[in-house]
């Protein structure tokens, strides 16, 4: 068994910049979701193609993330198992971010498509390089069950302001004043003024979070590219042996419904407020898409984070889980009677509802996750961090990727096409966007109900652990 962290208090800085770390983790993701928006309002991509292009990076994510969750948890390095992962992802997803935008309309539709679709693959290796043994370094920072979920708390909440930040873009994009030559133009240069910062944000864990040597590790498996490449089944045997672990499946399955519903209605936000409310003139819409995203992050960052971060140590983590996406419920209701043409600022009295789902997610989730790693190395004897967390970030790709298919396809099915928006059209986005994320909130809740790694079983598994590693020094 793995020689490991002992239970302690996490140094405040540690956390931060574990959550600086999470800032740029969420920040590409949040920007790609707006900057998407220009391949179909302004580059002239049909909707099921829009749908297709996120969709296939997750087929790439499937064999990729694997196998970085392997080779992260078996590297021998002075400077530990991830952090070098860390720094170099930075740089990769970096780069290529700026170069995925640079798209120009007089290009055509067939060059666009396979520029974007080729360096959108370079852009989620990096970010599967960056991302599997960056969250592996949160589930290993310390093995107390409250500190685990204090540490997901305060990365969330720094992470949020990327959900603050982005939807200004839409703002950005399409204001004549900034951009005259239209969208198109914005992505390119905003590309840039995205891609630096979030990329100095990435390295700040793989410089200030501190780790262990991992030179003198026997019990780590070979990770030369012909070992690799012989023991690829071993690897994705292993990661599908996850799957067998009763409390991982719950928690992938759950934030699968959750996270796969909630974005496949979530690029509508901007389509309804301005198609809807300001009668297709997003100019007119001006600022209002983006207090849609920016405030509800707000309430999740000073709202959410905190009492659930309360609710969890108060009520344990399934009741604060049920609880919070229960809350989210009625904000989705909410959006079906709020969302007024003539009064756009009725819908933020939904946001302090609808953001108890996806703000409270990924902070007990991630929480649970670290949990369970524990059992795992007492039912294996073996810690890997990577492998689990690699096949629950798979989870939330392959849902991101499946919600972006479905976004395109539920647009081909109400028959929305921006050059000639139609009542009924709309209607069809209003429906999805109230109904399918409860569906899929109702579904996850139903999949928890009986989730039985509470705190007694975690500090059981916990003293456990440290008889059997003392027994092997």
């Amino acid at each position: 068994m793995s020689k490991y962290l002992e239970s302690k208090k996490v140094p405040l800085g540690q956390k931060i910049a574990f959550g600086f770390g999470m800032l740029a983790n969420q920040m590409f993701p949040a920007s790609v979701g707006v900057f998407i928006i220009v391949l179909v309002q302004d580059l002239g991509f049909a909707a099921f193609i829009w749908g297709v292009i996120q969709f296939a990076p997750r087929i790439f994510d499937a064999i990729t993330d694997p196998i970085m969750g392997f080779i992260s948890d078996n590297t021998r390095s002075k400077w530990g198992r991830r952090r070098h992962y860390v720094f170099l992802g930075s740089i990769i997803m970096g780069i290529a971010f700026v170069f995925m935008w640079q798209l120009y309309k007089g290009d055509g539709l067939t060059y666009n498509f396979w520029y974007f679709m080729i360096w959108s693959l370079v852009f989620y290796l990096g970010l599967t390089i960056f991302s599997v043994p960056f969250v592996a370094m949160g589930y290993e920072i310390s093995d107390d069950f409250h500190e685990r979920t204090q540490i997901m708390a305060v990365s969330q909440f720094i992470g949020q302001f990327a959900w603050v930040i982005a939807p200004w873009f839409w703002v950005i994009l399409y204001n004549p004043n900034w951009f005259p030559d239209g969208a198109g133009a914005g992505v390119r240069e905003l590309s840039v003024w995205v891609a630096i910062p979030c990329s100095l944000f990435a390295m700040i864990p793989a410089i200030f979070i501190k780790s262990k040597s991992t030179l003198g590790r026997t019990d780590f498996l070979p990770i030369t590219p012909t070992y690799v490449r012989k023991s690829i089944v071993n690897i994705f045997t292993s990661a599908l042996d996850a799957f067998k672990i009763k409390q991982f499946k719950k928690i992938a399955f759950a934030t699968f419904l959750i996270f796969n519903s909630f974005n496949v209605i979530a690029s509508f936000t901007f389509l309804i407020i301005v198609h809807f409310m300001f009668n297709s003139d997003p100019a007119s819409a001006g600022s209002w898409p983006a207090i849609h995203g920016s405030v509800g992050a707000i309430f999740t960052s000073f709202l959410v984070i905190p009492i659930i971060n309360w609710m969890a140590k108060a009520l344990g983590k399934k009741k604060a889980f049920i609880i919070a996406q229960s809350i989210s419920i009625i904000g989705y209701i909410l959006f079906w009677f709020l969302f007024v043409p003539g009064k756009p600022h009725l819908f933020i009295y939904a946001l302090p509802f609808h953001s108890f789902g996806i703000g409270s997610l990924f902070t007990i989730m991630m929480s649970m996750t670290a949990d369970i790693c524990d059992l795992d190395e007492l039912n294996t004897g073996k810690r890997r961090e990577g492998v689990l967390g690699a096949v629950y970030w798979w989870m939330v790709k392959l849902g991101f990727g499946i919600a972006a298919l479905l976004s395109g396809s539920i647009l081909w099915l109400v028959g929305f096409d921006a050059e000639a928006v139609t009542e009924s059209a709309v209607t069809g986005m209003r429906i999805f966007y109230t109904a399918l994320p409860i569906a899929g909130v109702i579904g996850a809740i139903w999949i928890m109900k009986d989730y039985d790694l509470t705190e007694e079983r975690s500090r059981e598994v916990s003293e456990q652990l440290k008889i059997s590693r003392k027994a092997e020094k």
